[in-house]
C-alpha cells in the first residue's frame, strides 16, 4: 500500500481522533479516467488544481511536474469525436531567472479575449512566485504565448508564494492571495490592474499579520471568491481567535483603500472543524460554504456553512462531518465547493476512502440539502490499483449535463512507486 504525500502547494493534514461515527450513502456512479500524465519525458506530470472549461468544451489545467523543464506545464484536454480526449501541452515552464515554476493551484481563469491567467508557486526573479498570462495562438501559428506579468518581490513587503489562482472583475483587474511574505510574513491579498500600453500595477489590498500579534488570519493558501458588490471572501489556515483559522472579507472603500473584517474564527479542535485550506462559494442568499481539512466531531474535516445576520455578524453551522474510522467515507477536504442548479454541493477528500493507500485514495462527494440536514453520497471511491488516479488535491468542475470533472496527483497508469514526480489523472464522473 502507497502512502498519501502532498506537492509543495497542498498541506500537510493531521487528524486528530475523537468520537461521533457518521452515516454516508454510496451511490451508483462511473468513473472515466480521460487523461494520464507521466508517459513520456515532456508530459507533464502531478497535475494540481480545479480544471476550467472553454466554450468549446475543452478543459485546461495545469501540473506541478513535468514539461521541458521538468517544472510543470499547462495543459488542454480536447475531446476527440467519437470518444477519448488528445493532450496539448500549451507552456512548459523554465528553470531561468525570468519564468516561473511549480504553478499553484488554480484553477486558471479566461478573459473575453481568451486569455488565461495564473500563478507559479516559485520562479521570477526574485525566486517567490510570478503571475503569468497565456495567449492563445494567431493563425497560422499553432503555439500559445507566455508572458509573465507580475515577478513577487522577496523584500519583506511584498507577497511571496502565491499558491492558488486568481479571479477577475468586470475591469479586468486580477485579485489573489500568497501564502507567505507581506510585513508580517503571514501572506498577503493583491490586486494587479492592466496600465495603458499592456503592463500591470501591483496593489497590496492587505498584509496578514504576524504570529501571535492579533485575531487576524494567517498563511493566505485559498483562491478569493468575488461578489457582486465587489467584496472579496477567502480563508487562512491559522490565525484567528483560536489561531484555527479564519474566513475574512475585504471591501472597497473610496479612496482606493480596503477593509479586512474577520467573519469567522474557527474553534480549538475538540469543539469545531479546523484548518481551512480551501475558499468558499456563495450562494445566491449570500451564505457562504466550505471545507476544512481537520477537525469537526469525526476528526476527518467538515464542510461549514456560514450565514449573515442583520446586524453583521455571521453564524457557522457544520453540515457534514468526515469521521476517520469510517473507511467507506472520505477525510480531509482540502478543496473549493461547487454547487449545481439543485443546489446540490460538490467536493473532493485528499484520503479516506479505499484502504489501498495507507490513509486512504479519497473520495468525490455530494452533498444533498433535505428538510432534515444534508445527506452525503459517495460518488467514487479512488483506488491505487495502477489504472485509477487517488488522492485528489483540488475540487471539481461541472459540465453543462451534470458530469464531474477533476484531477487526482498521483495513480493512473504511469503512477508507479515514485508518484512525487510521476502520474496523475484527470477523471470524469457520470452520476
Amino acid at each position: 500500500m502507497r502512502g498519501n504525500k502532498l506537492s509543495v502547494a497542498q498541506a500537510t493534514v493531521v487528524a486528530i481522533l475523537i468520537a461521533g461515527p457518521l452515516m454516508s450513502i454510496p451511490v451508483a456512479s462511473q468513473e472515466l479516467v480521460l487523461h494520464n500524465f507521466g508517459n513520456n519525458t515532456k508530459s507533464g506530470t502531478a497535475p494540481v488544481g480545479q480544471l476550467v472549461f472553454d466554450a468549446d468544451g475543452n478543459l485546461y489545467g495545469t501540473t506541478q511536474g513535468g514539461g521541458a523543464g521538468g517544472v510543470g506545464m499547462v495543459f488542454e484536454l480536447t475531446p476527440i469525436p467519437g470518444g477519448g480526449w488528445s493532450e496539448k501541452g500549451l507552456h512548459s515552464f523554465a528553470k531561468n531567472n525570468t519564468d516561473g515554476q511549480l504553478p499553484g493551484g488554480g484553477p486558471l481563469i479566461f478573459d473575453p479575449a481568451g486569455n488565461l491567467y495564473g500563478t507559479t508557486e516559485s520562479g521570477g526573479t526574485d525566486g517567490v512566485g510570478t503571475v503569468f498570462e497565456l495567449s492563445p495562438p494567431t493563425p497560422p501559428s499553432t503555439d500559445w504565448t507566455e508572458k509573465v506579468i507580475y515577478s513577487f518581490s522577496n523584500n519583506n513587503v511584498d507577497g511571496q508564494d502565491p499558491v492558488v489562482g486568481l479571479v477577475r472583475d468586470s475591469a479586468g483587474n486580477l485579485y489573489g492571495t500568497t501564502l507567505s511574505g507581506g510585513t508580517g510574513l503571514s501572506g498577503t491579498v493583491f490586486e494587479l490592474t492592466p496600465t495603458t500600453g499592456g503592463g500591470w500595477t501591483e496593489s497590496l489590498l492587505h498584509t496578514f499579520s504576524a504570529k501571535g500579534t492579533t485575531g487576524d488570519g494567517r498563511g493566505g493558501r485559498s483562491s478569493l471568491t468575488l461578489d457582486s458588490a465587489g467584496n472579496l471572501y477567502g480563508t487562512t489556515d491559522f490565525g484567528g481567535a483560536q489561531d484555527e483559522g479564519t474566513v475574512y472579507e475585504l471591501s472597497p472603500s473610496t479612496g482606493g483603500t480596503w477593509t479586512e473584517t474577520v467573519l469567522y474564527s474557527f474553534l480549538t479542535y475538540q469543539t469545531d472543524a479546523w484548518f481551512p485550506t480551501g475558499g468558499v462559494t456563495l450562494d445566491s442568499a449570500g451564505n457562504l460554504y466550505g471545507a476544512t481539512a481537520a477537525g469537526g466531531p469525526g476528526q476527518g474535516g467538515a464542510v461549514y456553512e456560514l450565514t449573515p445576520s442583520r446586524t453583521g455578524s455571521w453564524s457557522e453551522k457544520l453540515l457534514y462531518a468526515f469521521d476517520y474510522r469510517n473507511k467507506s467515507d472520505g477525510t480531509n477536504p482540502i478543496c473549493n465547493l461547487i454547487f449545481d442548479s439543485a443546489g446540490n454541493l460538490y467536493g473532493t477528500t485528499f484520503s479516506g476512502g479505499s484502504t489501498t493507500c495507507i490513509s486512504g485514495c479519497g473520495i468525490v462527494f455530494e452533498l444533498k440539502p433535505t428538510g432534515s440536514g444534508w445527506i452525503e453520497r459517495v460518488l467514487h471511491n479512488f483506488v491505487d490499483n495502477g489504472v485509477d488516479g487517488y488522492s485528489p488535491a483540488a475540487g471539481v468542475t461541472l459540465d453543462p449535463a451534470g458530469n464531474l470533472y477533476g484531477i487526482t496527483p498521483y495513480g493512473g497508469t504511469f503512477g508507479g512507486p515514485n508518484d512525487q514526480i510521476n502520474g496523475g489523472t484527470v477523471f470524469e464522473i457520470r452520476h
